[in-house]
């Protein structure tokens, strides 16, 4: 079943990126594997699935040590600065960093290993008490600061919008997080300003992130299921 849902979310991805005009290679897929076991994220890997969210520390690290090198795992929780040292190790992507002293801490312990880490800004673009990021208004701040970091390269953006049963709803939210990142762009704050990550969409509103834009969707529950 798992691997059915990976086929059918690609093609409903495929559909929408034509509509719309763009390239389908230019999203991609992330399968949120949060609270599921290795076994299902082996499922996902059966149908070619190698791109996984993870959104703690310690089962990330279980599933890591089971999975390994077959999986690229991208963090998407709220990182505690004391976790930073395993999520350096194991992860190819941060889409959650949201303020200068997590990216210090991170290029710290980035240095120790002698290594670099993509990463995404997460922005709270809704001002949603109940969300993490920072402020639409601070971030082009926090990138310039975090451009004097050698070891963190700033991909893009991340958002998670205040959560609306009608999907419609999130469309002004991805609208201005593109927005947002087109003015940082002509700036020049990104890593690479010619191909940059927009992280934005979960099951529920992805086809309405690609249309905003989004390289990278957060799929959970329309692949795995609903969670207990």
């Amino acid at each position: 079943m798992i691997a059915d849902n990976i086929e059918r979310i690609r093609q409903h991805i495929r559909a929408v990126a034509l509509r719309c005009n763009r390239n389908p290679e230019s999203v991609r897929l992330i399968a949120v594997s949060k609270t599921f076991p290795a076994a299902d994220m082996k499922e996902a890997m059966s149908a070619g699935q190698r791109l996984f969210g993870e959104n703690y520390i310690q089962e990330a690290e279980r599933k890591y040590s089971e999975l390994g090198q077959q999986v690229q795992l991208h963090f998407i929780g709220h990182l505690q600065s004391n976790k930073t040292e395993v999520a350096v190790k194991i992860f190819t992507m941060i889409e959650t960093v949201d303020r200068m002293k997590l990216a210090a801490i991170l290029d710290r312990a980035l240095n120790r290993y002698g290594r670099t880490l993509d990463i995404l800004v997460q922005v709270n673009i809704g001002n949603d008490e109940n969300k993490s990021g920072i402020e639409p208004e601070n971030a082009e701040n926090l990138l310039k600061e975090i451009s004097f970091l050698k070891n963190l390269r700033v991909r893009g953006l991340m958002t998670i919008p205040p959560f609306s049963e009608d999907p419609e709803r999130s469309r002004v939210h991805f609208q201005a997080l593109r927005h947002l990142a087109e003015n940082l762009q002509e700036k020049g704050l990104f890593y690479d300003n010619a191909a940059i990550e927009l992280s934005m969409g979960m099951s529920h509103d992805y086809r309405i992130a690609i249309e905003e834009g989004a390289t990278l969707v957060r799929v959970g529950s329309a692949i795995f299921g609903n969670r207990g």
